[in-house]
């Protein structure tokens, strides 16, 4: 009998409620950490449904028809999530992600994009407003997400191979659909498009060169992610992980690769691109290769908790504040109060100390929380 992945808590109940500082403060644009690193990203979850059950992040066996998901009254309004995006824009916010679960799944979301596109930074900029999406929904609902204000979108898809990717979805969803989505999302103007797929040792490596070969010569970036310790539900096994290193040399033997500057300071894959001028690839190396030094990035559950690291433990209510009649500024004075306190670094502390860390760190899990 196959062994049941338990999670070891319900992370969504371990979380503290901030509390008001004395003296209130204005945003000025400007906020760093104990570490020197400025907030400049925000993640939102819009839902923390999915109609996948990849096995790295809502395996089947915990993520079933019994899981009990949270209920609409929990999670937090466009109203809401607009609100607490515009303070942490006026504190150096220039980019949002819209995440999940699969957020394509939130009803209207369309109508959040709207919203959110209207908010500037301090020196009246447009924000970069992006999703990550399983593709599923896409070919139906990407005029509407590119008629709304929303500029590009990042899709998972971690084979074109049939028996695989159906094995990987664990819900017998075809690969061919997922790529008709992104050629509609091309075709209506939302890019350029980004193509992440996460590669486990034993299921989906074999799929490293169809992949790059697919996508070399095209307008879409492909990214290979490192699988991640993320939550407690996926049994992670570091001997599962591939080191992007491999990744490269796989494809570099084959099709002769360069590496190439970043985009900007802060960005979490390292590029690379083909020596014959046909694209580039990305490679996110967070096990072998952390990048905590310079992540700019704040993560805001689906029903409004604060979390600054993927890895994080616990998250900061930051829906009590709004639903119990707190203001802008209050709420604005605990953002920067909680950023200038964060010193996570999970990435490098694992890198040091692998399995013992694994083991005593209990974390959110990544479909609460978005990737």
């Amino acid at each position: 009998m196959a062994e049941r992945i338990i999670p070891l808590a319900d992370h969504r109940l371990l979380n503290m409620a901030p509390v008001i500082p004395s003296t209130l403060e204005a945003p000025n644009g400007l906020l760093s950490d104990t570490l020197a690193r400025p907030l400049q990203d925000l993640r939102i979850s819009v839902t923390d449904r999915c109609n996948f059950r990849c096995v790295y992040c809502m395996p089947k066996e915990v993520f079933d028809k019994n899981y009990a998901f949270l209920p609409h009254s929990s999670l937090l309004s466009f109203e809401e999530i607009t609100r607490i995006a515009k303070i942490f824009v006026a504190h150096g916010v220039r980019k949002i992600r819209l995440t999940g679960g699969e957020p394509l799944l939130r009803k209207n979301l369309e109508n959040l994009i709207a919203m959110l596109s209207e908010l500037k930074t301090p020196d009246g900029a447009a924000l970069d407003l992006t999703l990550t999406t399983n593709a599923s929904l896409l070919a139906r609902k990407a005029q509407a997400l590119k008629d709304a204000g929303l500029q590009r979108v990042t899709v998972s898809l971690d084979s074109l191979d049939e028996a695989t990717f159906r094995r990987m979805n664990d819900v017998d969803f075809p690969v061919a659909d997922v790529l008709r989505g992104i050629e509609e999302a091309h075709r209506v103007g939302l890019g350029p498009i980004k193509i992440n797929m996460v590669v486990k040792g034993g299921m989906n490596d074999q799929e490293i060169i169809p992949m790059a070969r697919y996508f070399k010569g095209s307008p879409f970036i492909l990214r290979f992610i490192e699988y991640m310790d993320v939550g407690a539900s996926n049994g992670w096994k570091m001997d599962e992980v591939i080191p992007s290193a491999e990744v490269v040399r796989r494809i570099s033997a084959e099709m002769p690769l360069q590496e190439i500057e970043p985009n900007y300071t802060g960005e979490t894959a390292e590029r690379w691109q083909y020596k014959d001028g046909s694209g580039e690839i990305g490679v996110i190396s967070s096990v072998t290769q952390a990048f905590c030094h310079d992540c700019t990035r704040a993560r805001l559950s689906t029903e409004g908790k604060l979390y600054t690291c993927l890895f994080a433990t616990s998250g900061h209510d930051l829906r009590a504040l709004l639903r119990a009649g707190r203001s802008d500024e209050e709420i604005s004075t605990v953002v920067a109060h909680l950023w200038r306190a964060r010193s996570d670094r999970y990435s490098e502390l694992r890198t040091a100390n692998t399995e013992g860390l694994t083991q005593a760190v209990r974390k959110v899990e990544m479909s609460y929380i978005g990737g």
